[in-house]
């Protein structure tokens, strides 16, 4: 299979190819009808030549007029696509920002909420102060740019991340139950553990705690939200680098204190 990239750029010249055939060959047409109505009177002499100016002229300035214009449409639509894909993203980590990650997932949800499972993984970097005050911010950027790309190894195509802000990390994943929903934050977790993050010339250790939720048929963003969160802050309390994933049905609401 193509990958997504190359098949916009295919069909977005393809795109070209028709609005300038069509385009000429509309004008042609027009032209055709046109002359044959004005000059049809004239003789078959005057009528044929009248009739092949009407061909030729349209095509010799139609077509370069109906590339050129369609070229213009096509650089406006990557530029207004690239827009949005800016508009949509954090630009340290790539990830999805939290406005674009929450929309998504509250649409997904709306979308498929009769008979629909899935789970949302709240991810928050640990000890991420103390990174940015022993090695600086820049080394705190390149931490979380880490974490972002060791989470995305993790996950399957259809699952989304996004930035929630700070070192903080949302995860949709659709379709999954709780068991699995578990395995896939172990999996991040352990990831995080192993990537590469050497600041000052030695390697350093970076973990995540992992909160979440599963559910089954309908739900909102919101609730699975907090419920996430406080899960995420209960792994933080009970000692950092830690999974906890509950199903909704189970989870009993606790007013759990933020820690580092």
């Amino acid at each position: 299979m193509m990958p997504s990239k190359t098949l916009t750029a295919l069909q977005s010249w393809s795109s070209v190819g028709r609005w300038t055939l069509f385009g000429t060959m509309a004008c042609v047409v027009v032209s055709v009808v046109f002359n044959a109505v004005m000059f049809g009177d004239l003789g078959a002499t005057a009528l044929q030549r009248s009739i092949v100016s009407a061909i030729v002229l349209p095509i010799l300035l139609g077509l370069p007029l109906f590339f050129y214009m369609s070229l213009r449409v096509r650089g406006l639509a990557i530029t207004n696509r690239r827009l949005g894909l800016v508009a949509r993203t954090d630009s340290l980590t790539a990830c999805l920002n939290r406005g674009a990650f929450t929309g998504k997932v509250g649409t997904l949800l709306t979308q498929r909420a009769h008979g629909s499972s899935g789970a949302l993984l709240m991810i928050d970097a640990d000890n991420f102060k103390a990174i940015n005050d022993l090695f600086g911010h820049d080394a705190g950027d390149e931490a979380l740019t880490i974490i972002a790309r060791s989470i995305r190894t993790i996950l399957r195509a259809g699952d989304l991340v996004g930035r929630m802000g700070g070192e903080e990390f949302g995860v949709y994943l659709p379709d999954v139950d709780q068991h699995s929903a578990e395995a896939v934050a172990e999996r991040i977790r352990r990831s995080v553990n192993l990537a590469v993050f050497a600041p000052d010339g030695k390697q350093r250790s970076l973990s995540v705690s992992i909160g979440g939720v599963a559910f089954e048929g309908p739900a909102s963003f919101s609730d699975l939200f907090r419920i996430a969160d406080q899960r995420l802050y209960g792994a933080k309390q009970t000692g950092r680098n830690r999974v906890a994933v509950v199903h909704v049905a189970d989870h009993p609401f606790i007013d759990l204190k933020r820690t580092a």
